[in-house]
């Protein structure tokens, strides 16, 4: 059964290329909602290889793109109007910029991709459109050495694509200009939202024998344990990314550790906790909101890899102790009752 999205063929040769719609349909939509929300996002794949848009010929250029369907939906969604040949690269499902980390985004990929699809015989120029993005993987004078065709990096965005073929392919400073505005960061919160659920069944575990004898008054104190833990998680993975320019600090790990310290003072302040027992809180919700913020520095302008990795490991043990000082302070403090 063909795929929705593909709204005709072209024949070439001894084959026919498949022809992708410019415009995104109510699945497509709903299928890129559910995928921000992690439902479904390792099988959300298009199949690796050559695809036409509009009605391209062997002058047409040649874009070359990741195999995550919301990555290729972005493309296509914006050379409406535009006759294009688009190269499907097999990044198992990661869109470009992390798959040009991983090195599935990568120069032998580019080069199977290619001969397998025999650009050679479907236009007659060499050379090929890669997301600036992407240049971390790509090799463009291996790939001139293997194949004989030149590599051009184009915009950061794909909305500025348009734009750049208008202008020859030739960028102004803005389409070379990688951003990360707020609606780019919280592009990114709800996966981080959706896989610390098991996190907060640990929380909610936690927090059933702190909340101690059952009878009256058991799910009011289940909910004043439990309301500021989950809490540290939704400023974590909701209130973080937003602030994140804001906050002082370069590692992320202490820019999560300050908001977490903000949230322990402010939710126990809000539940009227007694000061062993907000000093117990801020101690748990502080390494808590920390742990989570590291989660962000690989869709991040603000780090890079070998920076991520030197902050958890720096990060780990003030990380562990906080939190079994947490916990501890918060088991002296319910023994006491304080």
């Amino acid at each position: 059964m063909p795929e929705p999205w593909i709204v005709g063929r072209i024949p070439m040769l001894d084959r026919t290329i498949p022809v992708v719609s410019t415009t995104l349909s109510r699945a497509d939509v709903i299928g890129g909602w559910k995928v921000r929300w992690d439902i479904g996002r390792k099988s959300y794949t298009v199949p690796p290889g050559l695809f036409a848009v509009g009605k391209p010929t062997v002058d047409s250029p040649v874009l070359v793109t990741a195999n995550y369907k919301l990555t290729f939906d972005r493309l296509r969604k914006e050379l409406a109007g535009i006759d294009a040949w688009i190269l499907v690269l097999d990044t198992k499902g990661i869109n470009v910029w992390c798959a040009a980390g991983k090195g599935t985004f990568g120069t032998r990929e580019l080069v199977l991709r290619m001969n397998e699809a025999r650009l050679d015989q479907v236009v007659r120029h060499k050379t090929l459109i890669l997301p600036q993005l992407g240049a971390p993987g790509v090799s463009a004078p291996a790939v001139k050495k293997a194949t004989g065709w030149r590599v051009v990096y184009g915009p950061v965005r794909a909305r500025d694509i348009p734009a750049f073929l208008a202008n020859g392919m030739k960028k102004d400073e803005r389409m070379r200009t990688v951003e990360f505005r707020l609606a780019d960061r919280m592009a990114i919160a709800s996966v981080e939202f959706a896989h610390s659920w098991p996190i907060l069944l640990a929380m909610l575990a936690v927090s059933i024998p702190f909340a101690l004898p059952f009878g009256a008054g058991y799910g009011a104190r289940l909910l004043r344990v439990f309301l500021p833990l989950a809490g540290s998680v939704v400023v974590a993975t909701l209130a973080f990314p937003a602030l994140l320019p804001y906050l002082p600090f370069r590692a992320f790990s202490l820019k999560g550790a300050v908001l977490g310290i903000l949230w322990g003072v402010a939710s126990s302040l809000a539940a009227e906790a007694s000061l062993p027992g907000a000093a117990a809180m801020t101690l748990t919700t502080a390494p808590i909101v920390s742990f989570l913020a590291m989660n962000f520095t690989g869709s991040s302008t603000f780090t890079c890899q070998t920076g991520a990795e030197r902050e958890v490991r720096r990060g780990a043990i003030p990380m562990a102790a906080s939190l079994l000082l947490g916990v501890g302070g918060s088991v002296a403090a319910r023994i006491i009752g304080v």
